[in-house]
């Protein structure tokens, strides 16, 4: 499943819209900013950057889950219940790839037909494996946009579970496992990064944002924080 929203960025958030005129708000997609220091005059992004800002014209914004599907995990316990657990790993590994290769497909029909921003693109196999292409697919959970929960609205946004059959668990995880879920962002200078580490201050301030306590935020957010959650920070303590 796939779908595409007229968006614009409001500070590191990206706000979709029911349609052009951006008469409704249809839901908020948050990001988080690179807090850690750079050489020269490299920016600090945030993936909200690459979208065009709120007082311009609308940008657009798109997402997709694509899945293998349940026969995966039916086939793999099938060999398992013959305890020919090298079969059953063969199969869950197969179905991985078989899942990436449908997201990679599905961009790529994206860029060249559904949202089109490129009709002529013409990449060959290694170009498209060099990512030599214009746009990115960020996906929750990721460097680029760390937080699982993120998950949620876009299973949401696109009805993903009646149309796909995959699932979120408690824990933000997909099942099957064998699918691939993200955000379509189509800026000619976009880019994958990483937000590495993040300090007390923006966590505070994403946790606003997002309508959760801050203690939840740091839960979710636990392996990029750059401070111990609970410890008072030396500024607090002066």
């Amino acid at each position: 499943v796939v779908g595409f929203w007229p968006a614009n960025a409001v500070g590191d958030d990206i706000r979709l819209f029911t349609d052009d005129n951006r008469s409704e708000m249809l839901a908020t997609l948050h990001t988080l900013r690179q807090q850690t220091a750079k050489r020269g005059d490299r920016p600090n992004v945030a993936l909200a950057d690459f979208v065009a800002p709120e007082g311009s014209a609308p940008d657009y914004v798109g997402g997709f889950v694509v899945t293998t599907g349940v026969e995966e995990t039916a086939i793999a316990e099938a060999f398992e219940a013959k305890n020919d657990d090298y079969s059953a790993i063969l199969v869950k590994a197969l179905a991985d790839r078989f899942a990436e290769a449908l997201a990679e497909r599905m961009h790529q029909k994206v860029r060249t037909e559904l949202w089109g921003y490129a009709p002529d693109e013409g990449l060959s196999n290694a170009d498209l494996i060099a990512e030599k292409y214009k746009g990115i697919r960020p996906a929750p959970g990721y460097p680029a946009q760390p937080d699982h929960t993120e998950k949620a609205t876009l299973f949401e946004l696109l009805d993903a579970t009646a149309a796909t059959g995959v699932e979120l668990t408690e824990s933000y995880a997909m099942w099957p496992g064998a699918s691939v879920s993200g955000l379509y962002v189509g800026h000619p200078e976009s880019y994958y990064f990483g937000v590495a580490k993040v300090e007390r201050d923006q966590v505070e301030e994403y946790a606003a944002r997002k309508g959760m306590t801050v203690e939840t935020a740091e839960r979710w957010l636990a392996p990029i924080l750059n401070y111990v959650p609970g410890e008072k920070s030396a500024l607090a303590a002066e």
